[in-house]
């Protein structure tokens, strides 16, 4: 039987990134790709549905020099094609536990086709078709379940405390807000615009909301927001707005960093000018990553598609469309363009 040839497209990076990412810091490149698998391998050739897009993979794009460890296993290199996050479809399987038509999730190179060997544990089988396949790179995915363990793992709400998120608009800040919400806390998020904060307050649930560029102190607009001050803060932005909440921490409060996206794009980050306020607060301000607490997958993806089936919470999905809008997603992440997640979308 002849084999077929297609034409597999990718987005790599042009050379490391400095300062504000581009459009023009990434290429779309094409080759032409053979729909067969090698005799004997237990692998698998894909067809790519969706990929996530974000911002943590601004610190895999930047160059690291022998003296700098890298803050990830993989760096980026230019050329390279780059992995993200996504949904594909099994189109040829030479292993046991897939088959043709399947939909799988895991590590794929934003590119149309690849090959995978499932052994290396980057491909799991979609277990639930009847929600969007979208989800699963967001609320289902990675990122949702990021802003699960962090609020749970990490901070372990208790009813009625004050929780703040930051940039609550974002893929995981608006997750955070809403599992805050059904461990019965009253939540407030900071977003930059209003109408994000409509949105926050209207249709996702939160206590209240407002647009940190529109006030100028800061530390005066959480005093506004928490009378009572701050259990805990989910981390996604640093900078001032770190200082000012650590201004507005309660005894015992706990942070849970995420991200830090204010900061990825300096050459030397701001930090956090008097520490000794964590001290006198006895504040627990802990860094994690989802990889932390996959134990607690297969518990978060049964609770969170109940969560979704029912309604009591809402997936904020920001799609575009084929791999040419991939440099576009990924600045935009950048520039407060996108609301809630953002996910290309090939082959749907």
């Amino acid at each position: 039987m002849e084999t077929k040839e297609v034409i597999n497209r990718h987005v790599t990076l042009k050379d490391y990134i400095v300062g504000e990412p581009k459009e023009s810091d990434f290429v779309l490149k094409s080759c032409t790709f053979s729909l067969k698998l090698e005799e004997g391998s237990q692998d698998v050739l894909v067809k790519h549905l969706y990929f996530s897009i974000d911002p943590y993979q601004r610190a895999r794009m930047k160059y690291y020099s022998s003296s700098h460890k890298a803050p990830f296993a993989s760096v980026l290199n230019p050329g390279s094609v780059i992995d993200t996050y996504g949904v594909a479809k099994v189109i040829i399987s030479n292993h046991p536990d897939f088959k043709e038509g399947d939909l799988v999730v895991g590590m794929i190179g934003i590119q149309d086709y690849s090959i995978i060997t499932p052994a290396t544990g980057l491909l799991t089988k979609i277990k639930y078709t009847d929600i969007p396949l979208s989800n699963y790179v967001g609320v289902l995915g990675l990122t949702g379940f990021t802003a699960y363990a962090g609020l749970h793992n990490v901070c372990s709400p208790q009813k009625g405390e004050q929780v703040f998120i930051s940039a609550a608009c974002g893929s995981v800040g608006h997750l955070a807000g809403q599992f805050a919400k059904l461990q019965g806390c009253h939540v407030v998020g900071s977003c930059g615009s209003k109408q994000k904060v409509e949105l926050l307050k209207n249709r996702l649930g939160f206590d209240d909301a407002f647009n940190y560029k529109e006030e100028p102190d800061l530390n005066a607009a959480l005093k506004r927001c928490f009378p009572r001050g701050i259990d805990i803060y989910f981390e996604n932005v640093g900078g001032d707005m770190l200082e000012a909440v650590l201004e507005n921490m309660n005894v015992h409060g706990r942070i849970a960093v995420c991200g830090a996206i204010s900061q990825y794009n300096r050459d030397k980050p701001e930090g956090v000018t008097d520490p000794m306020k964590l001290v006198y607060q006895r504040i627990k301000m802990q860094g994690f990553l989802a990889a932390d607490y996959l134990n607690s997958f297969p518990e978060f993806i049964e609770k969170t598609r109940g969560y979704l089936i029912d309604g009591r919470i809402e997936s904020l999905e920001d799609i575009s469309d084929g791999l040419e809008s991939v440099p576009s997603a990924f600045v935009g992440l950048f520039q407060g363009h996108n609301v809630g997640k953002k996910i290309v979308r090939l082959h749907a």
